[in-house]
């Protein structure tokens, strides 16, 4: 059973950090790209960042660039998503996702809300 499960998302003052993880089961996870898109309400879904199956290449939507890192563990099947510099349009679901080919393999999403 194909599972990706999120954690990290929470409250955060602007210009404060979270760090999420995704933990992944069920598939050959150092064989699929890894990223994270993200959801709010009334805006569409936002690819966030994305990185490769061995990490070489990674890419990051213009409007995270230099905030958000991501990187990845295939020992620990788990891929993270550092946010710094957070911004109160930064809030959003966050949610994790798994990619080979035309297969797709989503998490259920981690509530990340920037605020004072």
């Amino acid at each position: 059973q194909v599972q990706l499960v999120e954690s990290g998302g929470g409250l955060v003052q602007p210009g404060g950090s979270l760090r999420l993880s995704c933990t992944a089961s069920g598939f050959a996870f150092s064989s699929y790209a890894m990223g994270w898109y993200r959801q709010s309400v009334g805006k569409e879904r936002e690819l966030v960042a994305a990185i490769g199956s061995i990490s070489i290449s990674t890419l990051f939507a213009d409007s995270v660039k230099g905030r958000f890192t991501i990187s990845r563990n295939n020992a620990k099947n788990t891929v993270w998503l550092q946010m710094n510099s957070l911004k109160p349009e930064d809030t959003a679901v966050y949610i994790c996702y798994a990619r080979q080919a035309s297969t797709t393999y989503w998490g259920q999403g981690t509530q990340v809300t920037v605020s004072s």
